[in-house]
């Protein structure tokens, strides 16, 4: 989506060296120093000290004891020193001092030089904080460089320094907390240092603009350069040319204004601008197919030097700028981060020997130098030997199957007038619920009816008798049903079935509003016309449209005029309006405005509204004035008090209006308005603290386990044990209930005699699939249907457990326990829920504490998630903060790899649970594989979407009939698959990404670290085993593939205790495959029998067999009449445009009415 636009404010930036450079030649750098090593780890930490750091002052004994100040350098959580022994690197940026005796170069985020001739690297910085992109300042005297070390404000994100050539003395330049700076290059006359600002709006991917900040001197800010063209397509590396007339810089030229997926480098991606700086004119200087970026102009300012794709290959050239020649001068260089997001340069910096007679630059691991004359390349050889401080990955063991389901999502509560009963949605259904007096304990749950079909979205009368709510199933569809609070018969008041949400009695109890939707994708698209809110006598009759815009309807005092939320969408708010209407449509008004606000609630006597805001809950005075008033949590105008300590949604305000109810997971909390203004007549003379505990209202029920014993016998049981050496060539596998109770050769196990029995003979058993990081819609509109093509496909391949590191809270965790429960048929369903975002949104999760980062993953922890997506915090010590309140709390954190391969870097030195995506570069080499060692960081590359190139997604269909695969065929709907498999690119096989970053999973399994499956959503059920494919294609054996896919993902989220090995004791997570996988990997998708929790299944009808015998139900797209049409959007976020993609939330419904649809 479009970038904020933001008025940048820039801090003053000063420096304590010397006030001019010279403009002759440079004197000779400071002679190099011997290496600077870390001092021993402080007791209990482990963090290395930073060599360059000043001395902390003495503490005053006098003043009162202040809360440690965060400091990227020393974390709280255990950290311990990892032994860096190498002559390679991984994307090194350089520089060439101005004598040319020198080389500075960057490596695993400290900061080296080398003599020219090479030899042992001496060290400049150090510690946890990660530097980068070092660059000489023209007199030789001082090196810019990015850090993200702690600074101004004690913020700790990349921003850029200076510090003396030997590493002492560094200093802050620029002071962002947010629009990071990065990529430092110095004017010729060593005054101003210019660098790339980062913006990011709706999309976290973000822009770029150059700004320049004087180098020497105690100025107030910076100086614009340029403005960002799109809000999403890059713009980067910044250089002055030679004379300091021009600015060249690269920047992402393709049309439109969002970030493309799979851009085609064979084409014009980036290309070189120039900026004439006396003029402010712009010019497209070198571009054309291949592109081109990383513009270093020569000493004499008659050439620059550049990379260009040609092909496959990323080939540096030379560009004459008199006569506009281009000639390539070397093409071995590691692949460009075109065809990715690039936020650090899509080529590391290279520079040119003073005598503009040879170029230095990195590639395939080592320093170069490329002589011009000779057209010959040598190699700069460093040694660096060295430790860095590291974390071990922060997991926490977690029992996937409880003996019984604790209900966590519990959903839309409302209390009862006489506030002694509480009705809310769980496991599918109603329930009604007394609330215990005096501190007693809540009663017993009861249903609201004995119906079958799932129920959704209860709402009491204002008299507290009747329940109106939406009753679903599968092929009858949607229904408007009454109940009463008391028991007995409910009766629908719709007479067609449709898409029905949001139901409301208007106060009177004549008529009851609701919202109409349309179906698709997840649930069948018949009666999904006329969508709107309505309103129908509860004595049945006809609906009537009231208005197509606004959605959630509910009323004040009056039955005339029904509230609804709308919005007025923009680059940098949301506008969630709080209008209302006549039940005819007229007199529209709109009441108030906020700027993230997620939900409204208007109290029944009308004087009161609250909302939720960042997660909080809020409360102020309803005001009529003709005009729309702003509110927020900061609004002045108007008292607001803040109702919550911790979060809350669902809110809901007493029938007296004294009082509001929300909830946080199954805890019911209820504040009085009088304990929240002092105005109100009853307020205590001190009002008190917002509740930090309610009254929890879940309730547990026995997981779901079935009955009897079931035997796999006389099949190869590649059991996983053992490195996954155990192979039992004509075995037996013993289950009772959900638990495996007997492994063993059939020679030599004697199998119960009534055991239900598969006969495996020629055919291979394994672990059940466990996809780390996978998408797909749990339900829409907060609706679960009874069968999700999606998730039977996902068994059909046999994947038993899905990880899904970002979908919407709500739905996903009431279907994951109802999976638990046996009322939905699906693998094993766990997620972080809505992700821990860092760009503009209404769920951005602001973290600029540890407490923020305690208050948001206690949040998730309260609906039932144990692990939380850290998606794109900008900052390294908000990074840190959310891995130390995981490590408080107990729970997993798995960051968005985000194409960043630098913060990917700090990412596992900082002990995030695993790197999620791949990395952006195609290979890596013995330093970070050392740096990773033994941290038990995982790394799930989702290569199906590679970042760096076409994605491997596009492979499966070049390459297969993917339409024509059975199970495709059978579990997912044509107008999904057919669109995207039917009509095919073709490609030549070097330009499939997949070859190359698929090395890195067979690197990191060498290495001794884990490597999961990561479909991605992006064809659900097969997409999982296109990993597998590509991880064999990368280099794994089939065994070390299937490995990935079974115990590795779950030692990654914490259940291998429990899954991912055949032994006695395990989870009865079981696959039975017809061909033998380790002869072709491929072989996977034979998939006959799944076995879920015990219960077994035939992989290609989806109907339960084995002691319970249960047939599937047809699917929409199966039944006479359904068009089998979709809609591209499945309810959890599309960031890429993809179908079940599910990474990045953008606003799916920008540039249409706001409203139901």
């Amino acid at each position: 989506m479009p970038l904020d636009r933001l008025i940048p404010s820039l801090l003053a930036a000063s420096l304590t060296f010397s006030a001019s450079a010279q403009q002759s030649a440079p004197p000779v750098p400071p002679p190099v120093q011997p290496p600077v090593q870390p001092p021993a780890p402080p007791p209990g930490n482990g963090a290395a000290e930073d060599p360059t750091a000043p001395a902390e002052p003495a503490k005053d004994a006098s003043k009162k004891e202040e809360k440690p100040k965060w400091n990227v350098d020393k974390p709280p959580y255990p950290t311990f020193e990892q032994t860096i022994d190498v002559d390679e690197g991984t994307w090194i940026s350089l520089d060439v001092s101005p004598d040319g005796s020198t080389v500075v170069f960057d490596l695993l985020g400290d900061i080296y030089t080398i003599p020219m001739a090479g030899g042992e690297a001496t060290k400049l910085t150090g510690g946890l904080a990660w530097d980068m992109q070092p660059r000489f300042s023209p007199d030789g005297k001082h090196i810019a460089f990015t850090s993200d070390r702690t600074g101004d404000g004690d913020k700790g994100g990349d921003n850029i320094w200076v510090m003396n050539a030997d590493g002492s003395a560094p200093k802050q330049i620029t002071k962002e907390s947010f629009r990071l700076f990065n990529g430092p290059a110095w004017s010729p006359d060593g005054q101003f240092i210019v660098a790339r600002k980062h913006f990011t709006s709706r999309r976290s991917l973000g822009s770029g603009e150059m700004w320049m900040f004087h180098a020497r001197s105690d100025s107030s800010g910076g100086l614009q350069l340029t403005t960002k063209r799109t809000d999403q397509k890059d713009v980067n590396e910044p250089i002055f040319s030679p004379d300091g007339k021009y600015l060249y810089y690269s920047e992402d030229i393709t049309p439109g204004g969002s970030f493309e997926y799979n851009k085609d480098s064979n084409g014009e991606i980036y290309a070189v601008q120039r900026l004439d700086l006396e003029k402010g004119e712009t010019t497209t200087l070198i571009g054309g197919p291949g592109g081109a970026c990383r513009p270093t102009p020569s000493p004499d300012g008659k050439t620059i030097a550049f990379v260009k794709r040609v092909r496959a290959k990323s080939v540096l050239h030379l560009y004459d700028i008199e006569s506009g020649a281009v000639t390539p001068i070397y093409d071995d260089l590691e692949r460009d981060m075109m065809e990715a997001w690039a936020i650090h340069g899509v080529y590391p910096t290279f520079d040119w020997t003073p005598d503009g007679k040879s170029i230095v630059f990195w590639s395939r691991g080592k320093i170069r130098k490329l002589d011009l004359g000779t057209k010959q390349t040598s190699v700069i050889p460093f040694h660096v030997k060295d430790t860095r401080t590291v974390s071990k990955a922060v997991r926490s063991p977690i029992d996937p199957a409880p003996a019984e389901v604790e209900t966590k999502m519990v959903r839309w509560p409302q209390v009862t007038p006489e506030g002694k009963r509480v009705v809310f949605q769980a496991l599918g259904h109603i329930y009604v619920r007394d609330l215990g007096e005096n501190g007693a304990p809540p009663g017993e749950p009861r249903r609201l009816t004995t119906d079958k079909e799932f129920e959704y979205f209860p709402s009491l009368s204002r008299d507290g008798k009747f329940v109106v709510y939406v009753a679903w199933d599968d092929e009858k569809l949607a229904a408007i049903r009454v109940a009463p609070v008391n028991g007995g018969p409910s009766r629908t008041i719709t007479k067609q079935p449709g898409h029905y949400v949001d139901p409301i009695f208007t106060p009177d109890g004549k008529q009851v509003v609701f919202g109409k939707v349309s179906g698709g994708y997840l649930t069948s698209p018949l009666w999904s016309r006329d969508t709107g809110v309505y309103r129908v006598d509860l004595d049945g009759g006809d609906p009537v449209l009231v208005t197509k815009k606004g959605t959630r309807p509910r009323f004040g005092a009056s039955s005339e005029r029904v509230f609804l939320t709308d919005y007025a969408f923009d680059k940098e708010a949301d506008n969630a309006k709080l209008i209302s209407m006549k039940l005819d449509g007229t007199e529209e008004r709109t009441h108030y405005k906020s700027t993230w606000a997620t939900e409204y609630e208007i109290s029944p006597d009308g004087k009161w509204i609250a909302f939720v805001e960042r997660f909080n809950v809020y409360i102020t005075p309803f005001v009529d004035t003709g005009r729309t008033i702003d509110v927020g949590p900061d609004t002045k105008a108007l008292p607001i008090a803040k109702a919550t300590k911790e979060a809350g949604t669902y809110i809901h305000f007493g029938s007296d209006s004294k009082s509001l109810t929300w909830t946080l997971g199954p805890e019911l909390f209820t504040r009085s308005l009088t304990d929240c203004f002092a105005f109100l007549d009853g307020a205590p003379e001190t009002l008190p603290e917002p509740p930090a505990a309610g009254v929890n209202i879940g309730f547990s029920i026995p997981s779901d386990t079935p009955k009897g014993t079931v035997a796999f016998v006389g099949g190869k049981i590649l059991t996983m044990r053992n490195d996954g050496q155990e192979i039992i060539e004509n075995g037996v596998v013993v289950v009772e209930g959900n638990r495996i109770t007997m492994v063993g050769p059939l020679a030599s196990t004697t199998y119960p005699a009534d055991a239900f029995t598969v006969d495996c003979t020629g055919m291979t058993i394994t672990p059940g699939f466990i996809d780390a990081h996978a998408h797909g819609g749990l339900g829409t509109n907060e609706i679960i249907p009874e069968q999700n093509w999606g998730q039977y496909s996902n068994l059909a391949f046999g994947v038993t457990t899905i990880h899904d590191p970002s979908n919407d809270t709500s739905t996903f965790f009431a279907a994951s326990e109802m999976q638990k429960a046996g009322l939905i048929v699906a693998p094993r369903l766990f997620s972080t829920g809505t992700i821990l975002y860092g760009a503009t949104g209404s769920f951005k999760a602001e973290i600029n504490s540890l407490e923020d980062a305690v208050f948001h993953l206690k949040r998730m922890k309260a609906v039932g998630a144990f692990s939380v997506k850290s998606y794109n915090q900008p900052r390294r010590d908000q990074r840190q903060q959310v891995i130390q309140a995981a490590h408080e709390l107990g729970m997993l954190v798995v960051p968005e790899g985000g194409s960043t391969f630098m913060h990917n870097l700090t990412m596992i030195a900082d002990g995030h649970t695993g790197i999620e995506h791949t990395f952006p570069v195609e290979i890596v080499y013995k330093d970070v594989l050392q740096f990773w060692k033994n941290t038990e960081v995982g790394y799930t590359p989702t290569l199906g979407v590679g970042y760096g190139g076409l994605s491997g997604e596009y492979y499966w269909y070049e390459h297969d009939d993917v339409w024509a695969q059975p199970k495709v065929a059978a579990f997912t709907p044509r107008s999904v698959i057919d669109p995207r498999s039917r009509r095919r690119q073709k490609t030549p096989p070097e330009e499939y990404n997949q070859f190359l970053i698929a090395r890195i999973t067979k690197q990191q399994i060498d290495n001794g670290g884990t490597v999961q499956i990561g479909g991605h959503g992006q064809l659900v059920g097969i997409c999982s085993q296109w990993e597998l494919w590509m991880f064999v294609q990368g280099g794994m054996s089939p065994l070390e593939a299937l490995r990935s896919g079974t115990i590795h993902g779950a030692r990654y989220i914490g259940m291998d205790a429990h899954l991912g090995t055949i032994e006695p004791g395990k989870l009865a997570d079981i696959i039975v495959m017809e061909k033998d996988p380790l002869a072709d990997i491929r072989n996977t998708q034979t998939v006959k029998y799944t076995m879920v929790n015990g219960r077994l299944y035939d992989a290609n009808t989806l109907d339960e067999i084995g002691n319970t015998q249960r047939k599937r139900r047809p699917f929409f797209f199966e039944t006479a009449g359904s068009p089998d049409r979709t809609t591209l959007w499945t309810g959890g976020c599309a960031g890429c445009g993809l179908v079940g993609a599910g990474c990045e939330p953008a606003d799916a419904l920008r540039g249409r009415p706001w409203g139901y649809h």
